[in-house]
């Protein structure tokens, strides 16, 4: 989804900087993507590689005013397996800390610089968007650590997109269905059919470009604000 929104973005002209592990194929899909894309090893739980990001991407670019906040973990686990052993803790914590204490932190830095940039006719320094999930509605079994983190994003979109106001920065959250992601992508065909059978209309899995064109719809428009919007065909997930 990630990489999906940055080739938009690039498409239209814009400059983008790819934040993820240093582990990760950033690099590979920022040449890949176009000479307007460069790539930061980041881990969103570490402000001072968030901080070296901005630090390069003004370098290079300019300014900055936009993020998009894709990183994200899964795990399933249940709160008690079928022997009654316990979640653990531990990987409770670590889903928390990548996915909702992540997108704060990066937020929290990119906001900080956004506020600094020249106001647009409209008023507009920046605009951020988060990743969150239906998980964050309905979430499924062993998905307590998964859903808590999601329903996190969807609940501090509100009073942050409030906080940020008076900077003219607007905050708004996506909550994707299911998607061909490569969690998803690399099931059995047989299981994808299936899984595609549960969504009402379109009766398939969503594609990384649905969400892309949904945050680049989310960025054209300014009255966009303090929402959290569902990218779903209607579905609403079973226990």
């Amino acid at each position: 989804m990630g990489k999906a929104t940055a080739a938009r973005i690039a498409k239209r002209g814009g400059s983008v900087i790819i934040a993820d592990l240093s582990s990760s194929d950033g690099d590979a899909v920022a040449k890949e993507i176009g000479p307007n894309v460069m790539f930061v090893p980041t881990d969103v739980t570490n402000t001072d590689n968030i901080r070296e990001g901005v630090r390069l991407g003004k370098e290079r670019f300019g300014l900055i005013n936009g993020l998009v906040n894709c990183a994200g973990i899964a795990i399933g686990m249940k709160t008690l397996d079928n022997k009654g052993v316990a979640h653990s803790l531990e990987e409770f914590s670590k889903v928390i800390q990548v996915n909702l204490v992540g997108t704060f932190n990066a937020i929290r830095v990119l906001s900080e610089e956004m506020a600094t940039n020249t106001p647009t006719e409209g008023g507009e320094r920046g605009v951020i968007i988060n990743t969150a999930s239906v998980a964050a509605f309905e979430g499924q079994r062993g998905q307590a650590a998964y859903s808590a983190s999601k329903g996190g994003i969807v609940g501090m979109t509100i009073p942050i997109a409030r906080d940020l106001a008076k900077y003219g920065i607007r905050v708004n959250t996506v909550a994707p269905g299911l998607f061909m992601t490569p969690l998803l992508a690399g099931l059995p065909e047989k299981v994808q059919v299936a899984l595609a059978k549960t969504v009402p209309f379109p009766q398939k899995l969503g594609v990384p470009d649905e969400y892309a064109h949904l945050v680049e719809s989310i960025m054209d428009n300014p009255m966009m604000n303090g929402e959290t919007i569902r990218i779903d065909g209607a579905l609403r997930m079973q226990p």
